[in-house]
């Protein structure tokens, strides 16, 4: 009777599983968008509170707060970044996701990108929504 359950539920944790990369898939590229309008409010709505981010040059910034100040006080020309996940994995038992991609930086109003690298975000699930809980980008080579 156990091995007939377990076939049967396995489909559905399949399923699950889809659904919640289903949903950090959406929230990463509302992210995003965001960055793209340079709506830095907007995307500290897909932040935790106390997110952990290290900037591709090493920067760690702790903390939504601490990010927004960063963000303010930067100087040079505006810049926005596009992160593009090659993997998602979640693990439904403890509701954390790990990503990893590319990321790219643009200037505003160019097509071409100016930095990029590699990235990893640990997503949590907090009251049904996949939040970045941190993530670290490193600069590499183009």
């Amino acid at each position: 009777m156990r091995f007939l359950l377990f076939f049967w539920i396995l489909p559905l944790f399949g399923l699950a599983q889809e659904s919640d990369n289903s949903m950090i898939l959406a929230q990463r590229e509302k992210s995003n968008t965001a960055l793209r309008a340079f709506d830095e409010a907007l995307n500290a709505t897909f932040l935790t509170d106390d997110v952990l981010i290290t900037t591709g040059a090493g920067t760690l910034i702790s903390g939504k707060k601490e990010l927004l100040e960063y963000i303010q006080e930067a100087s040079g020309p505006q810049m926005y970044w596009v992160r593009t996940p090659d993997e998602i994995i979640v693990n439904p038992k403890t509701q954390l996701a790990w990503e990893t991609g590319t990321w790219k930086g643009f200037v505003e109003g160019s097509e071409e990108a100016e930095v990029g690298g590699k990235y990893s975000a640990q997503w949590t699930k907090k009251s049904g929504t996949w939040l970045i809980q941190s993530q670290l980008f490193v600069t590499l080579p183009r």
